[in-house]
Parts: structure tokens; C-alpha cells; sequence
């Protein structure tokens, strides 16, 4: 086929019904889909909404609603879309490779953009580095589907939940000390290696240390791990009737209610408990585990869905893999807050080349500006409604729009009410070099 014109594009995008997700009307990956598609989402009954995707991944693509097919339908005649004319993104990008400009790569995006609404925990995980992703994908492709690494960020939208990394030395002796029941798993040398760590110790020894006291708990089984649960659960209860519990306890119990039984449990106890507030954003490289307990958020991550679970999740588990590739880092994570880029801009910026992501709140009556960048974005409409527009080009933009823009493409977005996106593109330190 030959090249289209390439501008500002709607797309149609998918949603992932897994079973964390939120249900119904209570989830905004269900609001923005039903917006998005015309589907009856919303209206799904006890039906889960999890993930909304935006990009090129195989497992949930993106669709360009070509032009004068449906792209532009008010809002009454949302429904239209599932008539009209759609190719996927990939093949899109294949037809018209100018809009990635400087980017050196194929018809994928580097980044997948998503929208996450969390009801109960996912699973303990971690994301293979590029070199073991390349190795699992060859051995067990049926599991591992890609060969690409998955570093990515959460964005909080509401106040959001999440373990992420090992916590300080600190914390871990006080976990050995007054956590009894993990002690009855890893048994008592174990615990006595940890306590015999101090600031003295080499960073490698105690990253052993922590590696053989985390197998140890991880591959215990099925037998011994119930029983250690019920036990701490037991307990946790009879303490509640003097004192208040912790943030920790608090939440060992609400995973044990969602997860009976499960190691992820007692696991939770060696993981930093973080809350974020709305604008606050978490990033997570290779092989560092984490799990996301509650709330919504805006995520970003480089292309790839693998995913090395252990704990917390009724599916396959991975446990030698996973234990194998962690980094054994210990400490809280950094927490990101946002740099300016205009008065209603905040940009996020991770460490990572694949991705950056904007959050952008405009007020009643006001237009804000993102400068031509060297790469392709994809913008997301969360709330309200505007207009969206290049140069030579513009469409009226709502609740629910997912919009391709090509690499170069200066973007003046403006509303009448109030509007509410975010934005998802390369980073920019890419292009700096």
C-alpha cells in the first residue's frame, strides 16, 4: 500500500478484563474504554476492568481510525466506531515510517502506555533485564512472549498502593526479630545471619544473605507456609485487641483475605510498603520485585509484557527465575514529584530511554502548547473535553480519546470547561545525545 498522509490520528485501543481489576462503573479503564470503543463497558456488571492499553504490543494493539471513517464522532455517535474503517497501529506506522523521525527502530513504539484500575494485589514480580529477557523468550517463548526488558512507572491517578524492593537492613532485623512465623520457614540460622549484619558489611555478603533467606521463604511448602499464615493471622488478630496494628500488619491482612494461603503473605513483610498520592510517580527497573495492591494509576514501560510472578497471583509461578534475577537492592524507592514544563504541565522523567510521560490539568478557558519533539507521542483524555490541533489540523477531543501525534508535531491543546490528559513519548534525553 502506498504512504498516507501522516497527522494527529485517533485510536481505538483494548482493555484487559483481569481479575484484580476494578469492577464496572467503579473503574476508569472501564469508563475510558466504553468512551473509547462505544462498548457498554461500563454496564459489564461483576466484570473486572484492569488494563487499558495504547500502543503496539501484540497482546493488546492499538487501532488508527482512518480518516473520514469515524475519527470525530460526537459524542451521541461514539457507537459508530465499531463500524468503521481501522488498521492497526503497527501497520499504520509500517505505511508512514516519518512519524517516528529520529527514532532507529522497527513499526513498534519503545514504550506501551496504559491506564491501570486495581482492586486486589497483583502478583509479587519482577521484569527481566534485555539480556535474560533474550534467554527466557528463547527457552520458553510460550511463557516469556517477548525478548525486550520491561522497565516502567506508575503515575498515580487516585492514592495508590504498591510494594516495591527489599527493605533497609534495618527493617529486615526488626522483620526477623517480630516476625515469628517467618522464622518458622527459613528456620533460626537463617534470621542469625541477617542480625549479624551491620553497615560494616560488605555490600555483597549481605546481598547473599538476603538471597538465601528470601529462597529459603519463596520455595517453603505448601504445608509449612499455610500453616506459618494462619498462625501470623492468629496472632496479628489477637494483638489487634490491645494495640493498633501497623500499616504492614494492616495490610498482611487484607492480602491474606484476597489471597489465602499464599506465600506473598509472609513475603509482604520484606517489601517496602509504599502510598502515593495523586501526581506522585514510582519507577521500577529490571529485576527489582514489586506488586501493585490498590488505587488507579497512569503506567508506562517499555514494549514487552513479561512477567516473572511468585506470590500474591493463582498463576504460574516462577520461583528459581525469579529469586535468581533480583538485585537484592535494598531501601526505599525514589518517589517522583514532577518537573514543571508550563503552569499546567507536570513532566516525568525516569531513568530510563524509553519513555517519559506528561500530566497536563487545564483550567476552564485555557490552552497550553507541547513543543515539536524528535520523537512520536500518544496522549491519553482522562476528564472533560477541548480541542486538540497542529498547524495545519484539529478535532475536538473528550473523556476517552487516545491520540497518535508524530514525531515534530507542535501541539496546542485548549479547552472551553476543563480537560484533564496525559501524554506518553520517547525521552527526551534520548534525543540529547
Amino acid at each position: 500500500m502506498g504512504s498516507e498522509v501522516a497527522g494527529i490520528v485517533k485510536l481505538k485501543c483494548s482493555v484487559k478484563n483481569y481479575d484484580w481489576g476494578k469492577v464496572g462503573k467503579e473503574s476508569t479503564v472501564a469508563r475510558l474504554y466504553a468512551k473509547n470503543t462505544g462498548e457498554e463497558a461500563a454496564d459489564d456488571g461483576d466484570k473486572p476492568y484492569a488494563e487499558f492499553w495504547m500502543g503496539t504490543h501484540q497482546s493488546g494493539p492499538s487501532y488508527v481510525v482512518l480518516p473520514n471513517s469515524g475519527a470525530g464522532f460526537a459524542n451521541e455517535d461514539r457507537k459508530k466506531q465499531r463500524h468503521c474503517d481501522l488498521v492497526s497501529l503497527k501497520d499504520w506506522i509500517e505505511r508512514n515510517p516519518s512519524v517516528l523521525g529520529d527514532l532507529k527502530s522497527a513499526s513498534n513504539l519503545p514504550f506501551l502506555f496504559k491506564v491501570l484500575s486495581v482492586e486486589k494485589a497483583l502478583s509479587i514480580q519482577a521484569h527481566p533485564d534485555k539480556a535474560l529477557a533474550e534467554i527466557l523468550h528463547k527457552e520458553r517463548p510460550e511463557v516469556y512472549k517477548d525478548d525486550n526488558h520491561k522497565p516502567e512507572m506508575a503515575l498515580a491517578v487516585t492514592e495508590f498502593e504498591a510494594l516495591c524492593g527489599f527493605v533497609s537492613l534495618e527493617e529486615l532485623k526488626t522483620v526477623v526479630q517480630n516476625v515469628p512465623e517467618i522464622i518458622e520457614v527459613i528456620g533460626s540460622s537463617s534470621a542469625e545471619q541477617v542480625l549479624k549484619l551491620n553497615d560494616k558489611t560488605g555490600e555483597n555478603i549481605s546481598k547473599q544473605v538476603l538471597k538465601s533467606l528470601f529462597y529459603e521463604l519463596m520455595s517453603a511448602s505448601e504445608a509449612v507456609i499455610f500453616e506459618a499464615i494462619a498462625n501470623l493471622i492468629s496472632r496479628l488478630n489477637l494483638k489487634h485487641e490491645v494495640r493498633e496494628l501497623t500499616d504492614k500488619e494492616e495490610l498482611i491482612l487484607r492480602l491474606e483475605k484476597q489471597y489465602p494461603g499464599d506465600i506473598g503473605v509472609l513475603a509482604t513483610f520484606l517489601f517496602n510498603y509504599v502510598k502515593l498520592n495523586p501526581g506522585e510517580a514510582l519507577y521500577l527497573g529490571a529485576n527489582e520485585p514489586h506488586a501493585y495492591i490498590h488505587g488507579e494509576c497512569i503506567e508506562c514501560m517499555a514494549t514487552s509484557d513479561n512477567v516473572v510472578r511468585a506470590g500474591l497471583t493463582p498463576k504460574a509461578r516462577d520461583v528459581e527465575t525469579l529469586c535468581s534475577m533480583l538485585t537484592y537492592k535494598q531501601g526505599f524507592p525514589e518517589i517522583l514529584h514532577g518537573v514543571p514544563s508550563n503552569p499546567y504541565t507536570m513532566k516525568y522523567l525516569p531513568p530510563f530511554d524509553e519513555f517519559e510521560v506528561d500530566q497536563c490539568n487545564l483550567p476552564k478557558e485555557e490552552s497550553t502548547v507541547f513543543p515539536a519533539v524528535p520523537g512520536p507521542s500518544v496522549f491519553v483524555v482522562v476528564a472533560g473535553e477541548g480541542k486538540i490541533s497542529t498547524a495545519t489540523s484539529g478535532d475536538v477531543i473528550t473523556e476517552g480519546d487516545v491520540l497518535f501525534a508524530p514525531a515534530n508535531s507542535k501541539i496546542t491543546v485548549e479547552t472551553v470547561s476543563g480537560l484533564s490528559l496525559y501524554r506518553a513519548g520517547v525521552n527526551s534525553r534520548v534525543f540529547e545525545r
